[in-house]
């Protein structure tokens, strides 16, 4: 008997409907008002008292409690002992993202209201595949995809009342993240390179082997920049083209799709034998926030004729802000845009949508079958990679009415404004190396003392590259040393920067989306890397990369 259950329980008819319907009793009740009060009420409170507050542990160790592979045939536990279990077993050994010290990825704390969302839809339980799941739902989601396509393409009104409720067109729809998001761009971007022609029924009946026969090609490329989203390659595994014809072109100081590479790029790839089916640019890159400059690819696109897909579901949202929104020009030009809800817009796990210019484009990947989305019949699911999924429409629609756009805006030119006060901090101080510059609220930098610093300025690429190897151990040492404190946290990536040819730098990797993160918390933990640093000094080679300078 574990330490939660105080009697033997049985499955039978009996109380499998009590369980089903209601708590067992008035005490199952009242722990369950504990709880359940504390969350919906009190979240981040709740989330800094039971959320990874206890002394570390490996995972190793947490891994050699989750070995039982079995399923009782009777109940374990009742529903109160488990949330009791999940609240003080289980909690403890997760990541806080909520705190503010926290912030090293792109998931971050929710506000209080979306826990009620989420209760709500989950309580209502309406699967979005099918109007006759979700009826008055669904409507309610070609509303809201309507209302982020107009913050991205702003058309007009009467576009909008033309097709907000077309049963016959779609302006995009929900999936489960920027991942689905992206290979679903990416699916109707083939589809529409290789349609029906000809006698040719389309690539997405016959195959990519016809397609490229149909069409006298011998392969199909997409074109990103070299920070491209993993997804891109994934979407070419996934849709026969292979990911190795993703291609990465390079990227500027600034860390953007250099135009030129791109240009250069289209000409040679347009004359041997290989077709176009998209060229990606980047809203927010995952590693940096750079922006691509998409005017100017959405200009390139045009001119020759080559579908053009923005991946914004990191920057996307920043179009609430009239003060930054600037910072997105051009993302109209794109055929089609990736945005995720459970990033900037805060909801939880998980939400990613895509919109497409063209309200008629989806047609390029409608499936039907007799017992869901019939022949006729107006179900979202027709037009969608997902099948059966959650109304995440009904938490963006009611979080949007609660925050407006402007509660937004607040948001994001915080995480904004933030993050260049940490880049003036982390180049104020000797010990730190700024890498690069935030565009939006992501930012990269490193351990590097100034006399590192100058020696790195003062050398050939030889050197270069003996000094940022012993840098790269002393970074990954003090992240790791970070992270497994507890305290904050701060991820690291590997970047290829224009004075280290050939190579790759590891990088302390900053995401500030966090309203409560504040240039006082960025000091501490800037703080808390220079303590590791110097606790860590006599075992690392750094030291003598300046002693023997």
């Amino acid at each position: 008997m574990n330490k939660y259950t105080k009697t033997e329980l049985v499955a039978n008819r009996q109380s499998l409907m009590r369980t089903f319907i209601k708590p067992e009793d008035d005490a199952s009740r009242l722990v369950l008002i504990k709880y359940m009060e504390q969350i919906s009420f009190g979240l981040h409170e709740f989330l800094r008292k039971h959320v990874g507050i206890t002394e570390q542990v490996s995972l190793k160790d947490l891994s050699g409690r989750f070995k039982n592979t079995l399923i009782s045939k009777n109940p374990e536990k009742k529903l109160t002992d488990v949330i009791t279990e999940i609240v003080e077993d289980i909690a403890p050994h997760a990541v806080n993202v909520a705190s503010p010290y926290f912030i090293g990825h792109m998931t971050s704390a929710i506000p209080f209201f979306m826990v009620h969302l989420k209760t709500v839809v989950a309580a209502l339980n309406q699967n979005v595949v099918k109007i006759e799941t979700s009826k008055v739902v669904s409507i309610l989601e070609k509303q809201v995809l309507a209302k982020i396509h107009r913050l991205v393409y702003r058309r007009s009104s009467d576009f909008y009342d033309r097709y907000v409720q077309n049963i016959r067109t779609t302006l995009g729809c929900f999936v489960e993240d920027g991942t689905l998001a992206n290979i679903t761009a990416l699916w109707v971007a083939r589809n529409s390179l290789l349609a029906p022609k000809n006698g040719f029924t389309g690539v997405e009946q016959e195959g990519i082997q016809a397609a490229y026969s149909a069409y006298n090609i011998n392969r199909c490329v997409v074109i990103v920049s070299r920070l491209g989203h993993y997804s891109i390659k994934k979407a070419g595994g996934l849709l026969g083209i292979g990911n190795q014809n993703i291609i990465a072109v390079d990227v500027d100081a600034d860390n953007r799709m250099d135009l030129d590479c791109l240009k250069k790029t289209i000409r040679k790839i347009k004359h041997d034998g290989t077709g176009i089916m998209a060229v990606v640019g980047i809203a927010g890159t995952t590693e940096t926030g750079a922006i691509d400059p998409l005017p100017q690819i959405g200009a390139i696109c045009a001119e020759n004729r080559i579908y053009f897909h923005v991946d914004a579901a990191w920057g996307g949202p920043v179009l609430m802000s009239e003060k930054y929104s600037h910072l997105l020009e051009g993302i109209d030009s794109a055929d089609s845009v990736t945005i995720d809800g459970h990033k900037q817009f805060y909801m939880p796990m998980s939400c990613g949508m895509v919109f497409f210019k063209d309200p008629s484009i989806m047609d390029a990947v409608k499936y039907h079958a007799n017992y869901v989305n019939r022949f006729g019949s107006v179900d979202l699911g027709i037009k969608s990679l997902a099948g059966s999924r959650e109304a995440s429409s009904l938490i963006l629609d009611s979080a949007l009415k609660i925050m407006g756009s402007q509660g937004y805006a607040l948001l994001i030119e915080h995480g904004i404004e933030t993050n260049r006060r940490f880049a003036e901090e982390i180049e104020r101080r000797d010990n730190f190396e700024l890498i690069t510059r935030p565009e939006l609220n992501i930012l990269t930098y490193r351990i590097c003392p100034s006399d590192i610093k100058r020696r790195l300025a003062e050398a050939d690429s030889e050197q270069i590259c003996i000094i940022n190897k012993e840098l790269n151990k002393t970074n990954r040492a003090v992240q790791r040393r970070q992270r497994a404190a507890g305290k904050s946290f701060v991820s690291r990536t590997k970047l290829r920067t224009g004075n280290n040819p050939g190579k790759e730098i590891v990088v302390f990797r900053c995401v500030i989306m966090n309203p409560m993160t504040d240039i006082k918390i960025l000091n501490e933990i800037l703080d808390e890397q220079e303590e590791i640093y110097f606790s860590l000094s006599p075992l690392l080679n750094i030291q003598h990369l300046t002693q023997n300078g």
